[in-house]
C-alpha cells in the first residue's frame, strides 16, 4: 500500500478520543449520499414525465404532418406513394380537420372533427389503445346500407354532450350552401360507436373522429383531404426527414414534424429539469462544506503528526494526497450509497406506482425512468464537487512548518 493511502486510512479510522471527527466524515458521507439520491429520483421522475406525456402525445398525433399552402390535397394516393419511398417512413394515412358543432338533445358544444382513414389510420396513430368501447374499424360500417355514420368521442366530450356508445349526435357546420334565406347548415347525424381517453383534456373535451368519407361528405370537399399523416421508426429523425419531405414533394409543401409543434411544452419540460438538477446540487454543495469542515479539523487535530512526517521526509505534495484521498473517500462513498440508495428507490417507485397523481396530470401515478447518462453525469458532479472541496485544506496541511509545529514539544 502507498504511504499515502495507509496514512489516510489510519486517519479515518478515528481512535475514541476522535469520534467527533469520525462522526463528521459520516454525516459528510450522508450528506453527499442524500444529495446523489435525492437528484436521481428527481431527474428519473422528471424524465419519465417528459416521456410519458411524449407517448401520450403521439398516441393521437402523427410523428409528422405533410400539408400544403392551398390548404388541401387532391391526389392524396399519389403524396402517400411519394412518401413511403423516403428512407425511415413505415406508414402514412390521409386526414381531415376542421371545427364543428355537435348536439345532443339540449346539449351541444363545439369540437374539432377529424376524418380518418380506419384502414391505414391505426399504422400510424395509437387510437385503439385509447379506446374504452368499439375499435376504430368500426367506423368503416358506416358504408353499410341503412346505418348511421359512425363517431368516436372524447371522454370529457362524451361527458358534456351527456351520451355514451350507441347514442345519436348531431353534427353541424355553418359552411353550408346559400339559400334565398340565407346560408343553411350541413347537419349529419352520427352514432357513437366508442369513447377513448387519453387522460390529457385538451384531447379528450374537443376531439371527434369520423371516417375519412363521411368527413369529406360533410365538408363537401369530393375526394381532397386536409393533409397526410406519417409516421416514422425514429422518432427524434423527424425533423430531417420532414425536411427532407419539403425537398422530394417540391414548393408548397409544408412538413410539420411533432417536435416542432410542440417545442414550447418540451422545452419547458426541458428547462425544468435543468433547473431541478441545479437546486438539488447545492445539497451537493452543503455535503462538500462538511467535508471541508471535517479535513480542517482534521488537519488541526494533526498538526503535529504532519509535523513529524515531514520532519522524517514526507514532502509538501505527499501530504496534500493524504487529505485529497481522505475527502475522495468520503465523497467517493456517499456517492455510491447515494446511486445505489436513488436506483432502489427509483425501482420501488416504478414497480409498486403507489404514488398517485391528482386528476389535473395526464398521468395516473408518478412516472419513473432512468436513464443512465444522468447516473453518470450525477455521480461525476459529486464526485468533482467534493474533489474540490478537498483542495483547500491539502494545500493548508502542506503549509504546516514542522519547525514551527513541533517547537514546544
Amino acid at each position: 500500500m502507498r504511504f499515502e493511502w495507509f496514512v489516510c486510512l489510519r486517519y479515518l479510522r478515528a481512535k475514541r478520543k476522535h469520534n467527533f471527527i469520525s462522526l463528521i466524515s459520516i454525516i459528510s458521507v450522508a450528506g453527499v449520499a442524500i444529495g446523489v439520491m435525492a437528484l436521481i429520483i428527481v431527474l428519473a421522475v422528471m424524465t419519465g414525465f417528459t416521456n410519458e406525456l411524449r407517448d401520450k402525445i403521439l398516441g393521437v398525433n402523427s410523428h409528422i404532418v405533410v400539408q400544403t399552402t392551398e390548404g388541401r390535397i387532391s391526389a392524396p394516393d399519389k403524396v402517400q406513394s411519394q412518401l413511403q419511398g423516403i428512407p425511415g417512413i413505415v406508414a402514412t394515412t390521409p386526414y381531415l380537420f376542421s371545427q364543428t358543432m355537435i348536439t345532443s338533445g339540449d346539449a351541444g358544444t363545439g369540437a374539432i372533427l377529424r376524418g380518418i382513414d380506419p384502414d391505414s389510420a391505426n399504422r400510424v396513430l395509437d387510437l385503439d389503445r385509447h379506446l374504452n368501447g368499439g375499435h376504430i374499424q368500426d367506423l368503416t360500417l358506416s358504408n353499410e346500407e341503412g346505418r348511421l355514420p359512425g363517431i368516436i368521442l372524447g371522454h370529457e366530450l362524451a361527458k358534456r354532450l351527456r351520451v355514451f356508445q350507441g347514442s345519436r349526435v348531431r353534427l353541424l357546420s355553418t359552411a353550408g350552401s346559400l339559400s334565398p334565406i340565407g346560408v343553411l347548415p350541413r347537419l349529419k347525424t352520427c352514432e357513437v360507436i366508442g369513447i377513448f381517453k387519453t387522460g390529457m383534456y385538451e384531447y379528450d373535451a374537443s376531439m371527434a373522429y369520423v371516417a375519412l368519407p363521411v368527413a369529406q361528405d360533410f365538408l363537401a370537399l369530393g375526394g381532397d383531404v386536409h393533409g397526410v399523416e406519417v409516421r416514422l421508426t425514429d422518432i427524434f429523425a423527424a425533423h430531417d426527414i420532414a425536411r427532407q419531405i419539403e425537398q422530394q414533394l417540391g414548393a408548397g409543401t409544408i412538413a410539420r414534424d411533432w417536435i416542432s409543434m410542440n417545442k414550447s411544452l418540451f422545452s419547458a419540460l426541458e428547462l425544468e429539469k435543468k433547473m431541478m438538477f441545479i437546486i438539488i446540487t447545492l445539497v451537493v454543495l452543503v455535503a462538500a462544506f462538511n467535508i471541508v469542515s471535517t479535513l480542517i479539523m482534521v488537519v488541526m487535530e494533526k498538526n503535529k503528526d504532519i509535523a513529524i512526517l515531514k520532519s522524517m521526509g514526507a514532502n509538501a505534495r505527499q501530504i496534500m494526497k493524504i487529505f485529497v484521498y481522505e475527502g475522495l473517500v468520503i465523497g467517493l462513498s456517499g456517492t455510491v450509497a447515494g446511486v445505489a440508495c436513488g436506483l432502489f428507490v427509483c425501482d420501488i417507485l416504478r414497480r409498486y406506482k403507489f404514488i398517485k397523481l391528482p386528476d389535473v396530470y395526464p398521468i395516473s401515478t408518478l412516472p419513473v425512468e432512468v436513464v443512465s447518462h444522468d447516473v453518470l453525469l450525477i455521480s461525476t458532479a459529486a464526485v468533482v464537487i467534493t474533489l474540490l472541496a478537498t483542495l483547500y485544506p491539502s494545500w493548508q496541511a502542506a503549509k504546516i512548518d514542522p519547525a514551527t509545529a513541533l517547537r514546544y514539544e
